[in-house]
């Protein structure tokens, strides 16, 4: 399918770029241009900034009566459940993951509009007690312009998930999606006017990182940025926002632990740990890919894994037999492949191929077969550094005190996984990761209604929940003199 050119979205307009420049977007199954996009630069993003700031400033967005806000929500999330199947075509185009997994992105974006469309007639203040001759009103603002950079592995649902509360909380707001999965983003806009969002509520720019993002970043007239992507560039934005002192929210990299103690359902344990490792084509920054393995159990858990293996069938995202479709680009195939090359220097051992595909019908696309490995030691590149693809690596465990030290002995603290049929020490267990959310007996579920971010370099902030909107709402102290006179109009 060929997507032609799809133009920015500035102001209620579809334009191009100010530079006339445009980005090719390539099908990651098989190696195809599908479409092209404008090259957005600073001068597009200062346009896309200066309409969301009219937006806000004027009252447009934040000063509309909250019941207003909240029908346009959920009008939209209407809007993109009947537009389910279109979107998810699309999304399996631009990023290459399977059909099933699509859809269930585009129905979980739909129930996030949902849910911070409830918020909005729900944020409530506060009247602290101060003494009988004065009042303090604690009140909730939005922050301002939302900078909003996501990347390429969920495009539609990262897009959504921070536009929601966003608009949830009174903010406008300009997107910048990756460069190589722009499409979901930009068929958002005839959406957003479908559901009467108000000009410049919502801007989408394209372009690349060190352009489109970098100007952003540092633009004055944005309040607060919101990212997800790598740990290098979240350090980059930190760094280039807080010479404004600017609200940023980071969810970065992670390098997630999986403890599979002996007293677990094996069966159970294999399946989630594999799916944990494997789903997405391991793009997922919370992947348990350091699997830790109680020593009784180490030897059939890995039989089992590799019967797993056997089981995943790779190809187009369309096709309904793919359970992995490819990685999203030629660069990152190669990025993988250097980390496999660096784990076979270092002394491991990989118990599946680990090469790419010699399918007729793969070797076009940007595929990597899954593997896994063994005789691995946390002085390894593979044991430290964040892969993005499918790659498990397993090592061995004695006592409950080695696992949670191996699980922790990581810059990364996004998430952590455990399985034991001993409610005792699951718990315990889980108090000692250092971890922003911990499963026990099951791997990945992220519920919109609760929150998601990290400890240490996974990240600051959180997303979801109630505490993912709180990031986009300011707080203000309103104090009355109750015993000064303050003459009421008649």
């Amino acid at each position: 399918m060929d997507y032609g050119y799809q133009r920015m979205y500035i102001n209620a307009e579809r334009v191009d770029a100010q530079s006339g420049q445009t980005i090719d977007v390539f099908d990651p199954a098989f190696g195809t241009v599908i479409a092209r996009v404008p090259q957005g630069n600073s001068s597009d993003i200062d346009q896309a900034v200066r309409s969301a700031r009219h937006c806000f400033d004027s009252g447009v967005w934040p000063g509309r009566p909250a019941r207003e806000r909240e029908r346009i929500l959920l009008d939209l999330a209407q809007i993109i459940r009947r537009e389910r199947d279109i979107l998810a075509q699309t999304e399996v185009k631009d990023c290459g993951k399977p059909l099933a997994d699509a859809l269930a992105d585009i129905d979980e974006a739909a129930f996030i509009l949902e849910y911070y469309g409830g918020w909005v007639t729900k944020l409530n203040g506060e009247i602290p007690p101060t003494n009988p001759e004065a009042m303090s009103l604690i009140v909730k603002e939005p922050i301002g312009v939302a900078g909003l950079i996501i990347p390429w592995n969920y495009p539609f649902l990262m897009a959504i998930q921070k536009i929601a509360p966003a608009l949830a909380a009174g903010c406008t707001c300009v997107l910048k999606p990756a460069e190589q999965t722009p499409l979901t983003a930009l068929a958002l806009p005839k959406y957003l006017e479908e559901a009467l969002l108000p000009p410049g509520a919502v801007n989408i720019v394209t372009g690349y990182g060190d352009e489109a993002g970098e100007a952003l970043v540092k633009h004055p007239g944005v309040d607060m940025i919101s990212f997800t992507g790598s740990l290098e560039v979240g350090r980059h934005i930190q760094k280039t926002a807080a010479l404004q002192i600017k609200r940023v929210t980071l969810e970065l990299g992670g390098k997630s632990p999986n403890i599979v103690f002996a007293d677990t359902n094996l069966d159970d344990a294999v399946a989630k740990t594999c799916f944990g490792v494997f789903w997405n084509q391991g793009e997922v920054c919370s992947a348990g890919s350091r699997v830790i393995v109680q020593e009784p159990i180490y030897d059939e858990f890995l039989d089992r894994v590799d019967n797993y293996l056997s089981s995943i069938k790779m190809g187009c995202g369309t096709h309904p037999d793919t359970t992995m479709g490819p990685l999203i680009s030629l660069e990152h195939q190669k990025r993988v492949q250097e980390h496999v090359k660096s784990a076979y220097k270092d002394g491991a051992q990989c118990r599946a191929k680990g090469t790419l595909p010699d399918d007729s019908a793969l070797i076009h696309g940007y595929f990597v077969e899954p593997m896994v490995f063994t005789n691995v030691d946390m002085t390894m590149r593979i044991m430290r550094e964040e892969i993005f693809g499918p790659v498990m690596a397993v090592m061995p465990f004695s006592t409950e005190d080695e696992a949670v030290t191996l699980a922790n002995d990581t810059p990364y603290g996004l998430a952590a996984a455990l399985w034991t049929n001993d409610i005792k020490r699951a718990l315990a267990v889980a108090k000692k990761l250092r971890a922003g959310t911990v499963w026990i007996n099951d791997s990945q579920p992220a519920p919109s209604e609760a929150p998601w971010g990290g400890y240490k370099q996974s990240g600051q902030g959180r997303e979801l929940g109630r505490m993912g909107l709180e990031e986009y709402l300011e707080t203000k102290h309103i104090y009355i003199n109750l015993n000064r006179g303050i003459n009421t109009p008649e």
